[in-house]
């Protein structure tokens, strides 16, 4: 196993990181998956079932960083608002609940192509996940709890 060191404190698995685009070489896997932090992004929006619930690690992350679900349903939604992320056609109605399926979502990429319609999906695909990375700067730097920062420290250095 390979482990990338970044600024001597932080180790990120490559079998953790994907190379998304406009999150080049270190975008967390989900948090479902065992992703770290930053993963949170890509989480669903608390109060629904899901598909895959028993493997869904967003409320125990959370807790783990005293970030409370109000708080995280906040900080996503005025995400959403301000970077005109809300649609009807996604899950959940926000774009800042998609997850990370490179290989394509038929709901999310329908809401990006109507969001720029006027460029390539590659160009969108660069745009959603840079937008992505930085709504999970945005959720991480909002974590006021002692502990739950000095856990998130190290990430941010990654932004």
């Amino acid at each position: 196993m390979k482990i990338r060191l970044y600024d001597n404190n932080l180790k990120l698995e490559e079998e953790k990181i994907r190379n998304l685009p406009g999150w080049e070489n270190n975008a967390p896997i989900p948090i479902c998956m065992g992703g770290d932090y930053r993963a949170l992004t890509f989480c669903c929006k608390p109060g629904y079932s899901l598909t895959f619930g028993l493997k869904c690690r967003r409320d125990e992350k959370l807790k783990v960083l005293g970030l409370g679900i109000d708080e995280f349903i906040r900080i996503k939604d005025q995400f959403s608002k301000e970077n005109n992320w809300d649609s009807e056609i996604v899950c959940f109605d926000s774009l800042s609940y998609c997850c990370m399926r490179q290989g394509g979502c038929s709901r999310r990429d329908l809401a990006l192509v109507e969001r720029y319609p006027q460029k390539s999906f590659e160009d969108i695909m660069k745009i959603y996940f840079k937008k992505k990375k930085e709504l999970s700067k945005r959720i991480l730097e909002c974590i006021e709890n002692t502990e739950g920062r000095k856990k998130v420290k190290p990430l941010l250095k990654l932004f």
